[in-house]
């Protein structure tokens, strides 16, 4: 079984969407290929698939030999023609979302012809900001190998103590996944590594070397080195990042074999600027970042796992150094530029003082803002606006009380069934959202059912071909088509009512029928609870207004439910009849357009007429040129990145005291 199609998947098979790839590939029984120029590769392993070179609007062959051949080419041809598959912890854009949700992009940094400071250096601005602090020098000592030849005998049990180590490198990084503090994005990478280290190429290719006599260090070493070199001459700034990530998994595996430990990071002093020659996003992951100040490295770039975990925690990086990074490793302070790319090594007293002087300023820029975190926001009416988070994981939670957040205004349900070979179980859904219910209490959460389709490929769910995915079977229509799947979310929820204030918001409504077929299901699934004697609470029902003929039908639909919530995003496209992911037609993705206006202006009409809440869950909630407007039409709810809440607050108090 084969089939061809164009690759859709944002920047191409990189690191996280490759490992998705190889993972949805690996649920299937079938001996999988890919194929691109007339190059096969094994679908199952991360390296050779990456090493493939699969890039954005590529032609590509699926084929697939076994008993489950159909079923695997149709899931994997899905995952490639999904323009967001593999960036979980990513917005639609393919902008990487740091630890509290905010888009972070990679800081180019622009050609400068300013003198550089005596003692300074320039390397990749990967992490935007400014930091000055103790240096903290990283140098782990480089492994040798032993270089010795090995009788057939002792290779036998050098391939056993291989696999023993190889399974501790893997059940290390299983612990650190499993940790509830481990951030959403930071999780996505550790589970890469993860992926790395059990993947065929690697493994295999060492075993060979050590059946051919190589000790297994030896062999460990010279397989990363040449798969890094593999990896570095292809013209794809996210597959060069990859060598490092090769390198690092290939050190984790060696040091197990040694039956040693890395040099830990546990005792860097509360902003100290991290210099290495190289780190791994492994060991980064699992330091302590809220302790370190800034990050100067000799590898790296700005695509970087590195640079990604740097951004995403808001910490200023300079990398790509190369060996004059060795250069810092005496210096006893470090005063760093993340937009520029400029690291100075003991500064001297008027270049400290500016650097000290752009801090401050940064600093006060943020507690501006953060005055308004504990802030209710109200109308001149005295209504009070709710601003809530936009959240897709428990991991998100910390921050988005730390932002200020009003409870939770969407959270997306999909990487919950994404995150999983198979499709999660009641009770675990239920675990989750009571977890949620529980830390937002007394304020209310608002879970949004499964809003999945062709474009999300999901283990456990078969999606048919379809043209345009965007207009096809997906959330509301595809869950009442499955009760199977959409029965066990709603006794989830209905059982995490429980615990807190939960509400519950239905995708892709477009039909009067929909709402009502749902309401049946959950009186239904409210039966079957309280027959087998589980406890449960009712909640408010409530549909997502994303499309067009919602907001056509939107008195009827107000009394049917609760509360409204416009989704902007896929509102504006639907209006404007225009792919939100299509740069082309981008200037017409504008929710201020006169035409998505009056959309949300006629929901909005509808619900305070009706008396129910209406909100918002896009980002266009977070524009202070448009709060104004939602304000005047009658919206008490905003729901956005928490990185946006505080910003949003301050909006509203300078509104009501105008």
């Amino acid at each position: 079984m084969e089939r061809s199609t164009i690759v859709r998947v944002h920047e191409g098979l990189h690191a996280r969407p490759a490992t998705r790839f190889v993972r949805l590939a690996k649920s299937f029984e079938s001996e999988v290929e890919i194929v691109k120029a007339g190059k096969a590769v094994s679908a199952k392993s991360s390296v050779k698939l990456m090493l493939l070179g699969v890039k954005e609007n590529q032609e590509v062959t699926v084929r697939a030999n076994g008993a489950d051949a159909v079923e695997a080419v149709e899931a994997l041809i899905g995952y490639l023609e999904n323009p967001r598959a593999g960036i979980e912890e990513e917005d639609a854009d393919g902008e990487q979302k740091g630890i509290n949700g905010e888009a972070v992009k990679p800081v180019t940094a622009s050609p400068t012809l300013q003198e550089t400071p005596s003692g300074g250096l320039r390397g990749v601005a990967a992490s935007e900001g400014v930091a000055v602090g103790p240096a903290f020098a990283h140098f782990p000592p480089e492994i040798r190998p032993q270089a010795r030849t090995l009788t057939p005998e002792e290779a036998e049990a050098e391939i056993v103590r291989f696999g023993h180590a190889v399974s501790a490198v893997q059940a290390r990084m299983d612990k650190v996944l499993a940790s509830e503090g481990l951030a959403a994005g930071d999780r996505g990478i550790v589970a890469a590594l993860r992926d790395l280290a059990a993947d065929d190429t690697l493994i295999g290719d060492a075993e060979t070397m050590i059946r051919a006599g190589t000790d297994a260090v030896a062999a460990v070493i010279a397989t990363a080195a040449r798969l890094a070199a593999e990896f570095g001459s292809v013209e794809d700034p996210y597959l060069n990042a990859r060598a490092d990530d090769v390198q690092a998994v290939g050190r984790q595996i060696c040091l197990a074999l040694l039956g040693q430990d890395d040099v830990s990071l546990e005792d860097i002093p509360q902003g100290a600027i991290l210099i290495a020659e190289d780190i791994g996003a492994w060991d980064l992951s699992r330091a302590p970042l809220k302790r370190i100040g800034g990050i100067v490295c000799g590898h790296g770039g700005a695509t970087s796992h590195i640079a990604i975990i740097a951004r995403s925690h808001g910490i200023p990086a300079v990398l790509g150094l190369g060996a004059r990074v060795s250069d810092l490793r005496d210096a006893r302070e470090i005063a760093l530029d993340g937009n520029s790319g400029l690291v100075v090594a003991d500064p001297a007293a008027d270049v400290k003082a500016g650097y000290l002087q752009r801090i401050e300023e940064a600093v006060k820029e943020r507690h501006a803002l953060d005055v308004f975190k504990d802030v209710t926001p109200k109308r001149t009416d005295g209504t009070v606006i709710e601003v809530a988070a936009n959240i897709g994981s428990l991991e998100e939670i910390e921050a988005a009380q730390a932002a200020g957040a009003m409870g939770v205004g969407l959270f997306r349900t999909e990487l919950l069934f994404m995150r999983h070979m198979h499709l999660p179980s009641e009770d675990m859904q239920a675990e989750t959202y009571a977890a949620l219910a529980r830390a937002f209490a007394p304020h209310p959460v608002i879970v949004r059912t499964l809003d999945i389709g062709g474009d999300k490929p999901v283990a456990g769910i078969e999606f048919p071909e379809e043209e345009n995915p965007f207009l096809g079977w997906r959330g509301i229509r595809m869950c009442l088509d499955r009760p199977d799947i959409f029965k066990p979310q709603l006794k989830a929820l209905l059982r995490a009512a429980v615990h807190g204030n939960v509400k519950v918001m239905l995708p892709m409504v477009s039909d009067l029928t929909e709402v009502r077929r749902a309401k049946t299901l959950i009186d239904e699934c409210a039966g079957e609870l309280t027959r087998d004697g589980v406890y449960f609470a009712h909640f408010h029902l409530g549909v997502m207004i994303e499309t067009p003929a919602a907001v056509l039908i939107a008195p009827a639909l107000a009394k049917e439910v609760s509360f409204f919530s416009i989704g902007t995003n896929d509102l504006t496209q639907y209006v404007m009849a225009a792919d939100r992911l299509n740069p082309t037609v981008g200037a017409l993705n504008d929710v201020a357009n006169p035409a998505v206006m009056a959309a949300i202006e006629m929901t909005a009409k509808a619900g305070v007429e009706a008396g129910i809440m209406v909100g918002m869950c896009g980002e266009a909630a977070a524009r202070p040129d448009l709060i104004p407007e939602f304000l005047r039409m009658g919206l008490t709810e905003l729901s956005m990145s928490p990185a946006s809440i505080s910003r949003a607050k301050k909006r509203i108090v300078e509104l009501s005291k105008e």
